[in-house]
């Protein structure tokens, strides 16, 4: 310790009634969560999901937080069916109940915003796989996707932000736009002809 940090110690320890110079530091907001403690923040979403819709499955709130996990490290909803021993439409379902929906899942044979259309004007199921020509199965499988997907946009895709808070997932749309857009728009119509 030089002799300035002495003086300074010796001037804080006159005015201060703790003898104790430093703190202990603890975790800051810059901490990424445990495992735990991440689990118990998507449980939170879940119940507060649980609260708000009718979920579709019976599965308990420990294995839709394994749903989603599983979602987010891109395993297949066969991978997270096995590790729960559900089948994959129930894994499937209960995805969609918590509003994650995957790229395939928007493959359809059609063009989902016929379906949606027939859907808005009240067209029964079987009226609506008449007129696709698909069978009554393949409407009520797209009908689940396009039903997620609403309800998502109705909470501006809250919960799936939650999720991914908690779990520190980075949002692929965003990063592949921060690649895209980041340096291009700053250095648009910029000279660089630099000499050194």
């Amino acid at each position: 310790m030089d002799e300035k940090t002495e003086q300074l110690r010796d001037i804080f320890m006159d005015v201060a009634d703790d003898t104790t110079v430093t703190e202990r530091q603890e975790a800051g907001h810059g901490s990424l969560p445990t495992r735990k403690d991440a689990d118990e923040r998507v449980r939170a979403v879940v119940t507060e999901m649980r609260d708000r819709y009718d979920f579709s499955t019976g599965l308990d709130d420990d294995a839709l937080v394994r749903v989603v996990r599983g979602y987010y490290g891109n395993e297949t909803d066969t991978a997270i069916g096995d590790a729960l021993d559900v089948s994959r439409d129930t894994v499937a379902r209960a995805r969609l109940d918590l509003h994650l929906v995957r790229e395939r899942d928007r493959d359809a044979p059609f063009e989902l915003s016929a379906l949606r259309t027939l859907l808005d004007e009240g067209t029964s199921t079987g009226d609506a796989a008449e007129e696709l020509d698909v069978s009554a199965s393949t409407v009520r499988r797209y009908r689940r996707v396009i039903e997620a997907q609403a309800a998502a946009r109705q909470v501006s895709e809250r919960f799936r932000s939650e999720f991914e808070d908690a779990l520190g997932v980075v949002s692929e749309g965003f990063t592949d736009e921060a690649t895209e857009d980041g340096l291009e728009d700053a250095t648009e119509g910029m000279e660089t002809n630099v000499s050194f």
